[in-house]
């Protein structure tokens, strides 16, 4: 496993803060100045949520529920879930609410569809080809008027006429500035994204433009794809994440920004991003991580990425025809410059938290060449997540589980804290097991006893982690964490 060279990371952030400012900010934490700290739970879910739905989709709704869709590897139907939680779908009851035709259009490869309510009305876009020619995939359109659209009565609109009659797919739409259009993908001759404007919400309205087409490398493996775009808003900018590739291990998500003040229909307002943005990770076991969708977290304050990914790297035969992309789910985090930070697929299991100082607010536990420390603006971002599992000792306490690295666990040696694989030994176990206590600073936090040295906790000094007896108040403040 390589390591970072150690002239990539700040001097400032080495250094300390002067007493002084650190007894001020302490003071200031105490007498309430520091309400940002005072945050709901963080979401916390199980992947994978859905096993073998692919190019899923969770949308949230006004009435309270969560929406699920999602190809099924027989390609012959649409189904719904619904529940009042996202983790709620996976063990929610599933509606087939549509059926392919016996022969002719929409006859086979019933793929990707999306549920969108617009005007009062619900309506599911998907792609399908015909009984006779199952490769003529073509976008279509269903509505209904029902206020849950797991009842009622679907009606087809017929296809969604792009101006360009050749394989299209993967409609998604979004309205902004009072203005609803659609993205999708179209071959021309290549698999790529376009968006037009939509006078309903199955016509477009005026000539499709380009985003983008398959032409860096990572975006031309096996074959030379665009697709599945998903849009998300936020931070004054319009982000479209696309998927790119072969449907094996080497499909990925691209990205394209927009200032939300652009002329969304120039191709001149997006800048795509030179590398991908969400790839295949062998330590977690994940492989092809794809075809997304964006939601909210139940208290509205988290942006959560749904996608699929299948837990192995070889595939018998077409990865089409693969049934394991399972629906997966995780949190997103934000950049400096406002932009999202994916991360990387997190492993099987409950989903990992960051753990921020309760008196540095802005910066988090993360390891540097397997050294505990606190940071800011950490990249990669999976170098501050972990996932709080039960104690390796047991006895009512918890571990930190590295995310980039299962197995590998938060310990303290020799009074400093490492982050180390398991090497299954008492004392290992040991060193890496904690008390999770009410935070001695704050009751919005937690502080982590040590369970074989009783009274010393993991606490920050000189941005490093160590594990050690408290007396002051800065002390308990430096001791205090923040799950996000």
């Amino acid at each position: 496993m390589m390591t970072r060279g150690k002239e990539e990371h700040s001097m400032a952030q080495r250094s300390s803060l002067p007493q002084l400012v650190r007894s001020l900010v302490v003071a200031a934490l105490s007498l309430g100045l520091a309400a940002g700290n005072a945050l709901a739970a963080p979401p916390k879910y199980t992947n994978s949520l859905i096993a073998q739905r692919a190019d899923a989709q969770i949308f949230k709704h006004t009435d309270g529920y969560y929406y699920f869709t999602a190809s099924v590897p027989e390609y012959d139907r649409i189904i719904l879930r619904r529940a009042t939680s996202i983790q709620g779908l996976a063990s929610a009851a599933e509606t087939v609410v549509w059926r392919k035709h016996s022969s002719g259009e929409m006859g086979a490869h019933i793929w990707a569809p999306e549920l969108h309510f617009i005007s009062g009305k619900w309506y599911i876009y998907f792609a399908a080809g015909a009984s006779n020619d199952i490769w003529r995939i073509r976008m279509y359109a269903l509505e209904n008027s029902s206020s849950n659209p797991l009842t009622g009565s679907w009606t087809e609109k017929g296809s969604i006429s792009t101006g360009l009659d050749s394989f299209s797919l993967d409609a998604t739409t979004f309205e902004h500035n009072g203005q609803r259009y659609l993205l999708w993908a179209q071959s021309n001759p290549d698999s790529n994204v376009y968006i037009a404007k939509m006078s309903s919400p199955t016509t477009l309205a005026g000539s499709p433009v380009l985003l983008t087409r398959p032409e860096y490398a990572w975006e031309t493996q096996g074959f030379r794809v665009n697709e599945g775009p998903a849009v998300l808003k936020k931070n004054g900018k319009i982000f479209v994440t696309y998927s790119a590739s072969k449907t094996d291990d080497r499909y990925c998500l691209g990205m394209l920004t927009a200032s939300d003040s652009s002329d969304l229909l120039n191709p001149a307002s997006w800048r795509k991003s030179p590398t991908p943005v969400f790839v295949s990770n062998v330590n977690t076991s994940q492989y092809g991580p794809g075809h997304n969708f964006f939601t909210v977290s139940e208290d509205g304050q988290s942006d959560i990425l749904v996608y699929h990914a299948r837990p192995y790297q070889q595939i018998n035969g077409d990865p089409l025809y693969d049934p394991n992309r399972h629906t997966r789910v995780q949190k997103i985090y934000w950049n400096a410059d406002g932009t999202p930070n994916f991360g990387i697929p997190l492993a099987d299991g409950v989903t990992p938290f960051r753990f921020k100082s309760y008196n540095l607010p802005n910066y988090v536990i993360r390891h540097w060449e397997f050294r505990g420390r606190l940071e800011t603006n950490v990249n990669p971002l999976a170098d501050s997540q972990f996932r709080l599992v039960p104690g390796l000792s047991g006895s009512g306490t918890v571990s930190f589980e590295s995310a980039n690295f299962p197995g590998y666990y938060l310990r303290h040696k020799n009074s400093e804290a490492w982050v180390e694989k398991s090497d299954g030994s008492t004392s290992f176990k040991n060193d890496a097991s904690f008390y999770q206590r009410a935070g001695l600073a704050s009751s919005t936090g937690s502080s982590f006893e040590s369970y074989n040295y009783a009274g010393r906790y993991l606490r920050h000094f000189n941005y490093l982690l160590y594990v050690q007896p408290l007396s002051t108040a800065t002390d308990k403040a430096d001791a205090t964490f923040i799950a996000d």
